[in-house]
């Protein structure tokens, strides 16, 4: 069927399979809600994230977690001692983080089809004596499938001075340090460094994102991402070194550049946070008119924030410092 007119039609072709499971235990544990949803989030940007642009379309989520402790009815193996302070009670995470991951996929528009949902916990003796052992810090799966066009599998080796776009919502003071907190032992670190790593959902924004993605991919030969990329742990300072360096490439990016909805923000907080909903994009000068135009349409934000270089090193320059 025709690939430019924007009209629903039948195509018949091959169609490949991607398939995402990750956890988000860390954030789930310290504000169950929104960090269960950002955990479906961070994952439905997997599958959109794939190749040069894919699409998410079924999901899971599932949660294992110590004794839940319900006062009214206590079961006989639940003791009644106390959880970790800083983090949320397993009932709390049961009530709260189910709710999270439904809500994000369905703000989002992909259904969640199946999870699952354990509690354990066990006095166990070691040679420092018995020890109490659980899911005191949780553990959040977020899983799903999608599909990609055959064409679009691999991503292109970028050329150089391609534009390096961020495609998504705005730096925000959220997502620091998620990806390192979710490898502490709990307590590791101070607990204002647990809450500014938890995220803000955005299913709505994240959506304007995937329809111009989806835009992209049915253009079939003519789509213009050459290479995409999700912002996840490490916000852009991890997402914008590996889309250059998959292409053997360098980058010159411009911090101010970047759109900011806390102009207090740090240099590092802005280029490291996770605010949610991002991609990062490589598109040659030739098809920027193109892509402006679709993303106009969907009214999803996005910046040129980078161009490619064919040395290989990355020269991060911030205006408002002079350097």
């Amino acid at each position: 069927f025709p690939q430019q007119d924007h009209e629903y039609g039948r195509s018949e072709e091959a169609v490949h399979i991607a398939i995402k499971v990750e956890t988000h235990n860390h954030p789930t544990g310290i504000s169950p809600h929104p960090g269960a949803a950002t955990g479906s989030g961070g994952e439905i940007r997997d599958e959109g994230a794939t190749g040069r642009g894919g699409k998410p379309k079924a999901g899971l989520t599932g949660f294992s977690v110590s004794d839940l402790q319900i006062d009214e009815n206590p079961l006989p193996w639940e003791d009644g001692r106390p959880h970790p302070g800083r983090l949320a009670t397993p009932l709390q995470i049961m009530v709260e983080g189910p709710i999270g991951g439904a809500a994000f996929n369905n703000e989002f528009g992909r259904p969640n089809l199946c999870g699952y949902f354990r509690t354990f916990h066990q006095q166990v003796n070691t040679l420092d004596g018995q020890e109490r052992r659980g899911y005191h810090k949780p553990i959040m799966i977020a899983g799903g499938y999608g599909n990609v066009r055959p064409g679009h599998v691999d991503k292109k080796r970028l050329p150089e001075n391609a534009a390096l776009i961020a495609l998504g919502g705005p730096a925000m003071l959220i997502g620091l340090g998620g990806g390192s907190a979710s490898s502490m032992t709990s307590g590791a670190q101070s607990e204002d460094l647990d809450y500014a790593s938890v995220q803000r959902a955005n299913p709505e924004m994240e959506r304007r994102c995937q329809e111009v993605i989806d835009r992209c991919w049915a253009m079939g030969d003519d789509n213009p991402i050459e290479s995409i990329h999700d912002v996840g742990a490490g916000g852009l300072s991890n997402a914008f070194p590996e889309l250059v360096h998959d292409s053997d490439r360098g980058g010159i990016f411009q911090l101010r550049d970047i759109p900011n909805a806390e102009p207090q923000l740090s240099p590092m907080e802005i280029w490291c946070n996770e605010a949610q909903e991002r991609y990062v994009i490589g598109i040659k000068e030739e098809n920027l008119s193109s892509f402006a135009a679709l993303c106009e349409r969907e009214n999803a934000p996005y910046a040129i924030v980078g161009r490619t270089t064919s040395k290989d090193e990355l020269i991060l320059n911030d205006t408002h410092f002079e350097n």
